[in-house]
């Protein structure tokens, strides 16, 4: 691990200077990620209000507090390599990273990183905004907030893993823009993005707990709420832990088959 170490700190470096040449493509990819939860947090404090300040098990300011905390989550979790690789394997630049003596994900990983740390400076302050503009009341545990952290950095790895799996269907074929909205769509509603889902109905929760969106977003979120209890965050990381084992095998498998697909094609 510790021999990793010098490659990502170049990586970042290069990262940080690139950011820095497109800072207004920067901004609008972050008040994207804010913008968007910040709109369900208007509709869903509108809706608990006029119900009389509940909506099923939440209350208004629980609404302002999911997803504040939704925001940070998402943040912390989003990739964006599903809509690059068509780019790069159409302009040959992922040949060059094949001559690379090191695996391509190090890259795509060390970049994501270096972007959400030098937002932390717009997206920290925003939080912070937003808490004090909507009133919001939150009162989390030491434990929750201590197992906050790893279980995020399982959530983050959850994701990139299954979406850098599914980047790499564009060595079969370049027209993957229908899959990659399908998935966003899957992703928004079994996620808990646009709602807690709590509020959906039974069918659908339980179909979440099977699938690995909801401890993608909502797992980390609703352990901020303290809505998650030991007995809960033992099962929610041994999930992610499940997750991320198959998220990294699937990826193993589908980048050896697309590599020799890709060497043919080249051929």
């Amino acid at each position: 691990m510790f021999a990793y170490y010098p490659i990502y700190r170049g990586y970042f470096r290069t990262s940080i200077m690139m950011m820095f040449q497109y800072r207004i493509a920067m901004l609008i990819w972050l008040l994207g990620g804010i913008i968007e939860p910040l709109m369900y947090l208007v509709v869903w404090r509108t809706v608990s209000q006029q119900q009389g300040g509940a909506v099923g098990t939440y209350s208004t300011n629980e609404f302002v507090v999911y997803f504040i905390a939704m925001m940070m989550v998402s943040h912390g979790t989003f990739t964006w390599i599903m809509w690059e690789y068509v780019y790069r394997i159409r302009m040959g630049q992922f040949s060059v990273m094949l001559l690379k003596p090191i695996h391509p994900i190090h890259s795509d990983i060390a970049d994501n990183i270096g972007y959400k740390f030098l937002t932390l400076i717009v997206m920290g302050p925003t939080v912070l905004l937003l808490a004090w503009f909507f009133d919001a009341s939150w009162q989390p545990t030491y434990w929750s907030l201590a197992a906050f952290v790893p279980v995020l950095t399982l959530a983050f790895l959850m994701r990139f893993y299954l979406e850098w799996s599914l980047a790499m269907v564009a060595f079969w074929t370049l027209r993957i823009d229908a899959m990659n909205q399908a998935y966003m769509v899957i992703l928004l509603f079994f996620s808990g993005k646009l709602t807690p889902l709590t509020l959906f109905p039974e069918i659908v929760q339980r179909a979440a707990d099977l699938l690995p969106f909801r401890w993608i977003l909502a797992f980390p979120v609703e352990l901020l709420l303290g809505r998650v209890t030991p007995r809960d965050l033992l099962i929610g990381i041994g999930a992610q832990l499940f997750w991320l084992l198959a998220g990294y095998l699937f990826m193993q498998l589908i980048y050896r088959a697309g590599i020799k697909r890709y060497a043919a094609f080249g051929n």
